[in-house]
């Protein structure tokens, strides 16, 4: 199967509540809906993950962000643009209607926009942002091939596209504060 067909594949399990592993930067990740609390929920117990626990969303594009991110400052902006798309996670003050499964009002929500072409691709034919995170039990190491994630992940996840990360070393994605631009991780 090309890869257009699984993605296709992916999106369509994706609009019906399911869980799937793709490709991103450093690692393979797992996503779902952002939207769709069931398929959050089942994504934490997938990990075993603390369910309060916030997660990253990724897109193709800033307007599929947008929604969960609040209002800042022009003179923020630059760092950010320079930075996307690419292998940057940008931590923004969270919208009212960000959901409180995916972030802590408080601490804001992570968002980047991806340069991984297979990633950025689902996003598009989603026509949303996907949430992103790694695949990988909580405190093991995530992983780096479709292989990887079906050995660890087996009947638990729905789909799985079979492509290749993009080679950052291992290297988790940075994480930056959109207020201060202060390096997290």
């Amino acid at each position: 199967m090309n890869i257009h067909e699984q993605l296709l594949n992916a999106r369509d399990t994706i609009n019906r509540g399911g869980i799937v592993a793709y490709p991103t930067e450093a690692v393979y990740g797992l996503g779902c809906n952002p939207m769709n609390e069931q398929a959050v929920h089942r994504l934490s117990v997938i990990k075993e993950r603390p369910p309060d626990k916030s997660y990253i969303l990724i897109a193709d594009d800033f307007s599929h962000l947008r929604p969960f991110c609040a209002t800042i400052d022009a003179s923020r902006w630059q760092p950010i643009r320079s930075s996307w798309p690419g292998p940057y996670t940008w931590i923004f003050p969270a919208t009212e209607l960000c959901p409180r499964w995916l972030c802590d009002r408080e601490a804001g929500i992570a968002v980047r926009v991806t340069a991984h072409p297979v990633a950025a691709e689902l996003s598009k034919l989603c026509g949303h942002a996907l949430v992103s995170t790694s695949a990988n039990i909580s405190g093991q190491a995530p992983a780096k091939t479709w292989q990887a994630v079906a050995a660890t992940f087996k009947d638990k996840i729905d789909y799985i596209v079979n492509a290749k990360v993009s080679d950052l070393d291992g290297n988790p994605t940075v994480i930056r504060d959109a207020m201060s631009g202060q390096r997290l991780r």
